[in-house]
């Protein structure tokens, strides 16, 4: 079957956040939003029918995890990454952030230090601090058009702090680490006593010819002392379930936090939530495939019209997700002036760089998981807002 991600979709009116939320945030509604990390393609059709099986069904009473819950994840996880995991080994969370979170309460106390590596995904932080434990900040370097690890300062920054938030792979960069740069993380982290929690939530959208290294199985150390996050979420395109889960191997550290989770029910799933994963990852190989090669061919049609028509702006390509990160510094702007310059001028809606952390200033996130038509039209409103400048 062909997929139609050339559709254009009208999502206003849906109290979307990426759409109808636009003027709250920057006051106006002409802009085309292209921020928020959701996709304006279709849920996938057998996601939509699952749920729609289920509402013939006129009960919408309590229920327990499908037993293809677990089957799907499991037989997903050999076939896509080649791990082999057990049922008892998995947790449901309500949301990647919020399993970061009741991470973050379980394995720490108030006033321990997390570490996170920015630029990075912008609740990493700002769950860490609004929960009272201390920010160490370990920044990425940018070399060659890709982020790289400093493990010189990583060794030290990672002193004395209780756990290491990894995203894996990267955003806003898109990077997908090597085996051997999480080797690393994996010895220095069991080494120093900081438990790595590796959010995964971008792993299915890795872009060819590139694989994802799922943290868990780089090593012995990796394995023990690691909380794996994952999610059919992005992949699929449907956040607003709220449906992920973890993934711990350790027996100690999987007992920890399931007692952790189980005493207030946070380990307790919705009915749509395990029907939604279920039906993903039981039928999603094909949709995924299509989708995947969609996103790459406008991350190909956005780096080539950057180069030929606005060379002053170069984009770090993502070798994973659909979020790209836009190197605008040579236009010679503030971070102020950088933002009026796409929401003014070029009537576009993105994610401003220094949200990721101070180390993005200059940039701005851009997100293509959206028909060509709309990518094309918001280059053309770019391009002449750079020119009239």
């Amino acid at each position: 079957m062909n997929y139609n991600f050339d559709e254009i979709i009208n999502r206003n009116g849906t109290d979307s956040v990426k759409w109808d939320a636009v003027e709250r945030r920057w006051g106006r509604n002409d802009l085309i939003p292209m921020w928020v990390a959701d996709m304006d393609f279709r849920t996938a059709p057998f996601v939509i029918d699952a749920l729609k099986k289920r509402l013939d069904h006129e009960v919408l009473g309590y229920t327990f995890a499908c037993k293809e819950w677990a089957e799907s994840i499991i037989n997903w996880l050999k076939e896509r990454h080649g791990w082999e995991i057990r049922e008892d080994m998995l947790t449901f969370t309500p949301g990647i952030v919020r399993g970061l979170a009741f991470a973050i309460h379980c394995f720490t106390e108030k006033g321990d230090k997390v570490m996170v590596m920015p630029p990075v995904y912008h609740p990493f932080f700002l769950v860490t601090q609004k929960n009272e434990r201390e920010v160490v900040y370990s920044p990425l370097v940018l070399k060659d058009g890709q982020y790289h690890i400093d493990f010189d300062r990583f060794r030290k920054d990672v002193q004395g702090c209780k756990l290491l938030i990894l995203s894996n792979p990267h955003n806003p960069g898109g990077r997908v680490w090597t085996k051997e740069e999480l080797s690393q993380i994996a010895d220095i982290c069991y080494e120093n006593g900081t438990l790595v929690i590796s959010d995964e939530i971008h792993a299915d959208l890795t872009l060819p010819p590139y694989k994802h290294p799922t943290f868990a199985l780089i090593s012995e150390k990796a394995r023990m002392n690691s909380l794996v996050f994952m999610s059919p979420s992005k992949a699929f395109n449907m956040p607003g379930l709220a449906s992920s889960y973890a993934i711990i191997e350790n027996d100690e550290l999987r007992h920890q936090f399931q007692v952790y989770m189980e005493a207030s029910e946070f380990s307790e799933g919705h009915l749509f939530a395990y029907l939604s994963v279920a039906a993903a990852y039981s039928h999603g190989t094909e949709w995924l495939d299509q989708v995947v090669a969609y996103i790459k061919g406008n991350i190909d049609f956005t780096e080539s019209y950057l180069k030929e028509r606005i060379p002053a702006i170069r984009m770090i390509r993502p070798q994973a997700s659909y979020l790209i990160f836009l190197d605008c510094r040579e236009l010679g702007l503030n971070q102020e002036e950088l933002n009026r310059l796409f929401v003014e001028d070029a009537h576009l809606a993105l994610n401003e760089g220094t949200t990721f952390g101070k180390e993005g200033e200059g940039f701005m996130r851009l997100n293509v998981a959206c028909p060509r038509a709309t990518l094309e039209k918001a280059l053309r409103q770019l391009e002449q807002a750079v020119n009239n400048r």
